[in-house]
């Protein structure tokens, strides 16, 4: 007889970054791209960026969460966890729609970066302007 471990996973994405994250119930530990949570993302401010949804839900020591993240930088990872995470956790338990809803936890961010136009160096800069 096997006893099946319960298993949350979600997917959030943020820029050009994708975070696929699995919750299972645990001690805590945080995993991502087979390193550890605080050597992955190094900055504090990145860290509980992250981690806000397990904060809002009081389950920071509660779920082992393993994470998969593609594409984008630090910052768009980050982004795209906290995302994960948040609908991960709806699916752990629905009753905390609230509480993430109150903290935007919940909400993709859809701004990303705007595209280079033909004709000019950038998405806004212009070539420099000659009179003569």
């Amino acid at each position: 007889m096997s006893q099946e471990i319960q298993e949350f996973a979600a997917t959030g994405r943020r820029k050009n970054a994708v975070a696929t994250v699995r919750l299972t119930p645990g001690t805590g530990e945080i995993v991502v791209n087979g390193r550890p949570f605080e050597e992955y993302f190094r900055t504090t401010i990145l860290q509980s960026h992250a981690i806000r949804p397990l904060e809002v839900a009081n389950a920071v020591k509660t779920f082992d969460v393993k994470v998969k993240t593609v594409g984008g930088g630090n910052s768009g990872q980050a982004g795209a966890l906290r995302l994960a995470l948040a609908r991960a956790l709806l699916e752990f338990n629905p009753e905390l729609r609230l509480s993430l809803k109150a903290e935007s936890l919940l909400t993709r961010d859809s701004r990303m970066k705007e595209r280079k136009k033909a004709g000019q160096p950038g998405a806004r800069k212009r070539f420099q302007f000659s009179k003569r």
